[in-house]
């Protein structure tokens, strides 16, 4: 594990708040977007170096920043300058084949009276200097309201991650949708909390699937015990045409330290929920199956909110890794912290 350096400064911009990673084998560099809501600077990607030395992460350089940019050539406001109309990125992939980058902001849903703001999640398209190419049309299950239904708030698409040789992409919300049911908690309910993993066609850009994929409990109570917990979503990783490596963060007030699980998800167990309104009322025949691979609480070292996994390079013995990456939130605190993982056939 390596840390990096609270509110490192990088090309006039202030590093934190990474919220996804991904690998360029052919740049041996690592793509980072920033869930900064162009709060600190515009928001924007990071190129970093990982030097590995004895199978360990030696030292990470951040070598570049990239704004994102909208249609109009613009960077994003600021929730001052346009609520309506600021990103909260939280995860980004690269198209080596097509050398663009898809991202994803989660939106915004503050309901306030007059003051309501309503920003339906984006999966976005743009070329490596980070200028808009395209979009993904987002179902409407997505789509924010004023009322109990779609999206919870700073709950919605977290996860990406190609798949199919770059012919598939897949994304995920990080809590259930209102209609989907309760949010995780200590205990289950009749059900697991599900959450959905939506299916893209990246030719079409059409959602073609849609599973359930059963959430862990909160690891550990709130203190108090009504305080701020949760367990979600907050990362995916295509492995082949049926499975996921996923990610589940389980943070609760009173603990500095997450919990961190890592599962392999097989969706060919999952019923294809496409079209299903709610699955409080139609609860699915089959959900995703899984397996824990790791729960890195069994580290024994402090692990923070890991928002980011990719696959890294191979190592000398032919064996490939996974880089883990964690968000601080722009809080001293918290810790930016970089995980490498050997992959054991």
């Amino acid at each position: 594990m390596k840390e990096a350096p609270f509110n490192l400064p990088v090309k006039g911009t202030t590093m934190g708040g990474l919220s996804s990673i991904d690998y360029d084998v052919a740049n041996d560099v690592y793509y980072l977007v920033s869930d900064d809501r162009s709060a600190i600077n515009p928001a924007r990607f990071y190129t970093a170096k990982i030097f590995i030395r004895n199978d360990k992460i030696d030292s990470v350089a951040f070598i570049n920043v990239t704004m994102l940019r909208r249609a109009d050539g613009s960077v994003y406001p600021n929730s001052k300058q346009d609520p309506a109309h600021t990103p909260d990125p939280e995860g980004l992939r690269y198209d080596p084949y097509k050398k663009q980058m898809v991202w994803t902001s989660e939106g915004e849903r503050i309901v306030r009276g007059k003051d309501t703001v309503l920003e339906d999640p984006t999966i976005i398209t743009v070329s490596k200097d980070g200028k808009y190419v395209d979009s993904f049309p987002i179902p409407d299950i997505l789509r924010m309201h004023a009322t109990e239904k779609g999206p919870r708030q700073n709950g919605v698409l977290e996860g990406i991650s190609f798949g199919d040789n770059y012919k598939t992409l897949y994304v995920n919300v990080e809590e259930p949708l209102y209609e989907d049911g309760p949010r995780a908690d200590l205990q289950w309910g009749k059900y697991p909390a599900f959450i959905r993993i939506f299916k893209f066609d990246v030719s079409t850009k059409q959602n073609t699937a849609q599973y359930a994929y059963p959430l862990e409990r909160i690891a550990y109570p709130a203190l108090p015990a009504t305080a701020f917990k949760i367990n979600g979503v907050p990362d995916i990783l295509a492995v082949d045409k049926d499975h996921l490596i996923v990610l589940e963060r389980s943070f609760s007030t009173g603990r500095l330290a997450c919990t961190i699980k890592i599962f392999l998800a097989d969706l060919s167990f999952g019923e294809n929920i496409i079209g299903t309104p709610g699955l409080i009322n139609n609860p699915p025949k089959s959900s995703v199956s899984k397996k824990l691979l790791l729960n890195m609480d069994e580290l024994g070292i402090y692990i923070d909110n890991v928002e980011g996994i990719c696959f890294g390079p191979v190592l000398p013995n032919g064996h490939r890794t996974l880089v883990l990456v964690s968000d601080n939130n722009f809080t001293e605190l918290e810790k930016t912290q970089f995980f490498l993982f050997e992959i054991i056939p």
